[in-house]
């Protein structure tokens, strides 16, 4: 069962004022952090209580006695001194009590510092459809006090000025638009901080919905084996299914990781096709590959798209390499020192053979040399799979 508390001081203020016996002064103060407070609990003679047997509570611990003065047969004072920033955003109860300890009245403190100017505005549209504008809180970002944030747009040369409703979106400092936008003509936003303190405004910035467009991740991703190289991997994809009637550009990025890593490898030079081949990977090994689109220049604007999130993984694994498949181990460092060193004799042996002059030593000679070492592997394994 949850039990909803709400603030006994309001509850409290209300019954004392309708009986007119007690008060505390003054009411829902707001004081920057360090402050002082003198505050005064009055009583009415109809009570008939000894002022001097009264005691003051904050946040229902008792304050000490050295800090009350009795000012009249009927008010006792409570001086607060170097106040430190409220506990809680709807402020700190303080309340003055009879000497049974029963509550007389009350008030709320706001201790905390004015809001400063809201930060880092930057706003994204998915599909030209709608606008998700983001900021941070000036300074720290932390006041004491609760702070509202508002974020206001208008169309930069008409147009009324209207306020974003919808801050429901699982992220702090952010609002959402969802619809009624216009397309070709820029908007002015700013943000709007406020509390009991004072206000700030961020900077005005000027945007152009098509300047800002975001999509839908890329559809339809499919990893498969390259025929039986065992270092590489093929990708596709298709278009962003949201964006097909746009005149638009896209351009891509290719990320992927081992499967027990959590690093990733970024392919940054994909450009504006819908395919790429992944090279240079570990043999019998499961990857998992994401690709994520920029719609660069929807409707001729100048200025690049925000990058997508990224597609969900798909997961392929590259051919078991002949060497694994025979069930060999991996060599140790200085087996791998050994192998290393037989190997370049064997490739500089080779050039010797069928090089000549230093033009001839280029990648396509050493590529050359890797499918002859690799038939000359595979001749081995022959041999010794017949001697068996």
């Amino acid at each position: 069962m949850i039990t909803l508390l709400l603030p006994v001081l309001c509850v409290l203020r209300a019954l004392s004022s309708s009986a007119q016996l007690a008060a505390v002064s003054p009411q829902d103060p707001a004081l920057p952090i360090g402050a002082t407070l003198t505050a005064t609990c009055s009583v009415s003679p109809e009570l008939g209580l000894d002022v001097g047997a009264l005691y003051w509570t904050l946040n229902g611990r008792r304050l000490p006695g050295d800090t009350y003065r009795v000012l009249s047969t009927t008010a006792l004072s409570v001086s607060l001194a170097q106040l430190n920033g409220s506990r809680q955003q709807s402020g700190d109860n303080l309340v003055c009590h009879d000497n049974e300890g029963h509550i007389l009245a009350g008030s709320c403190i706001y201790v905390g510092m004015p809001p400063e100017k809201p930060v880092n505005l930057t706003c994204w549209s998915r599909n030209t459809k709608d606008l998700t504008c983001q900021w941070a809180p000036g300074g720290l970002g932390e006041t004491f006090l609760r702070t509202k944030y508002t974020l206001k747009y208008k169309l930069r040369w008409y147009g009324r000025e209207k306020q974003c409703e919808d801050y429901n979106l699982g992220k702090p400092y952010s609002c959402y638009i969802p619809r009624d936008l216009a397309l070709f003509t820029p908007y002015e936003i700013w943000v709007e901080a406020s509390n009991r303190l004072g206000a700030a405004s961020s900077d005005v910035i000027t945007l152009d919905i098509l300047d800002v467009v975001t999509t839908d991740p890329p559809s339809d991703v499919h990893v498969s084996r390259v025929g039986e190289l065992e270092d590489q991997l093929s990708v596709r994809w298709g278009a962003p299914p949201a964006l097909k009637d746009f005149l638009f550009q896209a351009k891509y990025q290719i990320r992927y990781r081992l499967e027990d890593s959590t690093e990733w490898k970024v392919v940054d030079d994909v450009g504006n096709q819908t395919s790429c081949r992944l090279a240079g990977l570990k043999a019998g090994t499961v990857y998992f590959v994401q690709v994520r689109c920029n719609p660069v220049g929807i409707y001729g604007s100048r200025k690049a798209g925000i990058w997508s999130d990224w597609s969900n993984p798909t997961a392929a694994s590259t051919p078991q390499s002949e060497r694994l498949a025979s069930g060999s181990c991996d060599p140790k460092a200085g087996e791998q020192n050994s192998t290393l060193r037989r190997e370049l004799k064997q490739f500089f042996g080779w050039v010797r053979k069928h090089a000549y002059g230093c033009t001839g030593m280029s990648i396509k000679l050493y590529d050359q040399w890797r499918v002859w070492l690799q038939k000359s592997h595979k001749t081995r394994n022959q041999v010794d799979s017949t001697r068996r």
